[in-house]
Parts: structure tokens; sequence; C-alpha cells
């Protein structure tokens, strides 16, 4: 990301969160009572299965059981010239996680989040260019090997992961890298979502877990009830690749049909959650709203009356929560490996009945694989489990983009470094208004989001656009986006 930005260079609703916490908290008073507990949030892996060519064959062979043990063996002698070879043939743009930095992330998520009660994983665990560097290593695959290979790699990063947090469950959801045919392509009630169905749900708890399994081999969709110290506390989690303005079947033809399920089936949950008093949590990878960056790169005529980018392809999710920011405390995505903050805005013509008038507070999640030179990175999150309020979160980054003597320490404090109370519709509705406020990016809240926005402190260039990418960060239509826009910028 930073090399896509250098190259284009060359408090009402606050006093009211407290009083119906209060009342709660004399309702319930045990859940009141829960000290804050951990939470680890990981996004974008991107695992490398080709890292060592000669060694992929030997993967695909092998149960992932035994994957630990091939990886494990010193690199080939000739690794790095064949990897090179096939990152250029494949035209990948950079180098995702290898196993070194694997093993090195884990072991620094545990070192840093040893208590966590849960753990989030926002999407893409399979590399950039994945099919062409399969094609490359088995120009003549059996049938169904190319499947069989995909869905092998997405089961052996969950039980990495869940290996290094025996007893923690993880939610992981698919990202637009996550197909058996290709980046941005994946048929509905397809195999390949069947066969992950069972490692995808495998910590829902037991009584749910058919009814998740049977809704991700649908459309890679789920739900689950958080265990305790969690007070009536529900995480949805959706593969919103059907969604994106991208999105082709694995026929390459459009179809719509899976995303109109998707919405019926999100506002179903919803609406059966909010008449269970339940409060939740929202997890999928490409997040709703303008594409800052490919917009600023294309150079629309916005005033003019020209459409930004847009990251899906119609604003049916953004509503769709929005009619719910009664119940939603937090929406996870990722997909841009950025650190980033948005706010979803409540839909005034559609929520009339809405108890939290800011909207939702959302987090894009930083990515491990450091593909744009990014230093890799993960979340760990302070949560009041009676509130599922996020009170705080600390980024921690590695010493450099190999796992190779790599040492994880804390890039920021959200708290220390915006001086927040906690991340709330609230919080994140000050700082928005205070970028858009501040054009020349000179505020200390500006410049920490400059500093932390590209994990590793290289994010400067950002400054250049920072009233265009400000007005994307709570205005997530085209019309409200482009009104921001031309009211910022003439």
């Amino acid at each position: 990301m930073f090399r896509k930005f250098t190259a284009l260079l060359a408090v009402g609703a606050a006093c009211f969160f407290v009083c119906c916490f209060t009342l709660r908290a004399a309702a319930q008073p045990r859940a009141a009572q829960s000290a804050p507990v951990s939470a680890l949030l990981v996004s974008d892996i991107h695992f490398e299965p080709f890292w060592d060519p000669a060694k992929t064959p030997q993967l695909a062979d092998a149960p992932i059981a035994a994957w630990n043990a091939l990886l494990a063996v010193p690199p080939s002698s000739d690794r790095a010239q064949r990897f090179a070879s096939l990152q250029q043939g494949c035209h990948a743009r950079g180098m995702d996680t290898s196993y070194p930095l694997l093993e090195s992330s884990l072991r620094a998520m545990h070192a840093h989040a040893p208590r966590a009660k849960l753990i989030t994983l926002s999407g893409d665990l399979l590399s950039h260019e994945f099919s062409c560097k399969f094609a490359a290593v088995f120009p003549h695959p059996a049938p169904a090997a190319y499947q069989a290979f995909a869905e092998k790699t997405i089961q052996y990063v969950l039980a990495q992961l869940r290996g290094a947090f025996p007893g923690v469950p993880v939610f992981p959801a698919l990202g637009n890298n996550d197909s058996a045919c290709g980046d941005y392509q994946l048929d509905a009630h397809s195999a390949f979502l069947a066969d992950l169905a069972p490692s995808f749900v495998a910590d829902v708890p037991a009584p749910e877990r058919r009814a998740a399994q049977r809704d991700f081999a649908a459309d890679g969709d789920y739900s689950a009830s958080l265990p305790a110290p969690f007070h009536q506390t529900r995480i949805l989690v959706l593969d919103d690749l059907f969604m994106s303005s991208r999105y082709r079947a694995c026929s390459g033809k459009t179809d719509p049909t899976p995303a109109a399920v998707q919405i019926a089936w999100l506002r179903a949950q919803l609406a059966h959650a909010r008449g269970n008093h339940e409060q939740l949590w929202f997890i999928a990878h490409i997040p709703p709203g303008v594409d800052p960056y490919s917009t600023v790169r294309k150079m629309p005529d916005l005033c003019g009356g020209e459409k930004p980018q847009v990251f899906l392809s119609s604003d049916s999710l953004a509503e769709t929560l929005a009619d719910f920011n009664d119940v939603i405390r937090l929406a996870l995505f990722a997909h841009t490996h950025m650190d980033e903050i948005r706010l979803l805005p409540p839909d005034q013509n559609h929520n009339q009945n809405s108890a939290r008038p800011q909207g939702i507070a959302v987090k894009l999640v930083p990515s491990i694989s450091p593909v744009d030179g990014n230093d890799p990175s993960f979340t760990v999150a302070r949560v009041d489990p009676a509130s599922a309020i996020l009170a705080d979160y600390a980024v921690f980054a590695a010493s450099n983009l190999t796992g190779v003597h790599t040492t994880w320490t804390e890039e920021y404090d959200f708290d220390r470094a915006y001086h927040e109370p906690a991340f709330t519709s609230a919080s994140v509705a000050r700082l928005i208004a205070g970028f858009a406020s501040d054009p020349s990016a000179q505020t200390p809240s500006s410049q920490s989001y400059l500093r932390h926005y590209f994990v590793g402190n290289r994010s400067l260039p950002l400054k250049a656009f920072w009233p265009q990418y400000a007005c994307a960060l709570s205005n997530l239509t085209a019309n409200s986006y482009r009104a921001c826009v031309c009211h910022t910028s003439p």
C-alpha cells in the first residue's frame, strides 16, 4: 500500500450508554462485575505454502498433521532462486507469510495475549496468486488437486492458530483469496464450502454447531454465541466476497443470488438477536464503503458526477447493519492490510427506532502478511464482557518481514494514542470529525493515525490526500462521499 501511495505521489450518546449500562448492571450484577478480558484480532495471514517450492509437492501429499515437520526442515539450497522465479512468473507484488513468519507471529501472539478468551480471523488465509503458483509447481495436476491443496492450506493455518491457543475459540471468516477457483471467485453451496465447514465452525458451541455448519456450507456464513464471561453476546461471521464489486462465480459469470440470500440470512439473524436482547460482534473480510486508494488513483471527476470506487457492489450490507446498530457493538473487517477505522452511520430513513444514534464502530484489522512492505502485525483488544465494548486495543508489530530473528513490540495503544476511553461509535465519530476538520493533518490525533495506518510508520504519503481519505471513513455511499469530497476540496 505504501508503494501504491508513493507511486501516486511520484456527548449525549455517551451519556445514554452510561445510563443503559448502569441499568443493565443493576439487572445483571454478575455480568457487570466481570473484569475486562483480552481478545486477539488477526487478519490477512496469506500463508505461503510455495515459499520453498521443492517442499510443496510433499505438502500436497502429506496430511496437515505432518506439515510442521516438513516445513521445519532447513530450506532447499535453491529455495530463494526458485521462489523468486515463481513470484516473477506469477507477477506477485510482494512477499506473503512464510512458515518462519507464521511461527514467529504465533509465538508473539501467545506471548502478548496469553489469556485471550477468543480469537477472530477476518479472512484471507491463502497467499496471493495462489492458483498461478499452483499451476507452475503442478503443471499437470490430478482432477480436484487444486481444490484439495487450497483446502488443506486453509485447514493447516486454522490448526496452527488453534494449536497455539488450546481451548480458546477461534472464529474465522473467509476472504476473497480463499477460494477453490480463483481470487474473487466462489460458488455458493460448493464442495469447497462444505469441506471447510467443520474447520470454520469447530469452536461454535455444540448446540449451535449443526446449524452453523449448514449455513457455512451454503454461503460461508455462521452465527455463534460467545462463551462466558461474555453475557448475551453473539458473533456473526459473513463471507462478503459474494457482495464484492469484483465477485464472479467459478464460471466467470456474475451472480447476484448469493448476496441477496446472505442479506436475508443476516437480517433474520440480527432480528433474532434483537428479540433475544443479545449484543453482537460482526465479522467479514471486505469493508463496505468507498475504496479511497482506488478512487484517488483513478482520479474520477466526482464533482462532475462520476462515481468513486467502492468495495462492495451495493449498499445493502451497510444498510442492513445500520438498521441494527442498536445491537451491534463492533464490526471487524480487513482486506486493505492497513490499520484503519470506519464509522457505519445509522440510516435515518430505515432506523427510526435506533437506540444508538452514533452508528457502529468499525475496525479494519491490519495484516500478518507483509506483502505491501508493511510490518506484520496483530491486535490485542481489551473487552468488557458485560457490554461487548472494546475498552482498548494495542497493535503489535514485527521488527522485520521474515520471521527470522524477529522481535514483536507494541506499535501503539488506542487509549494512549487518541485519549479516548473506549473504541465505541461515539469515540470513533469524534475522531473522524476531528480528522475532517484538520485537512492538513496537523493535530496529534491526525498525526497518530498517519503514523500507524501503515504499520511500520511509513504512511506519511497518505497526508497528501488526507481530506479525501478522511471523507471515506464515515461517508460510505457514493453520494455521501462525493458530497464530502466536493465540499472539502472543490
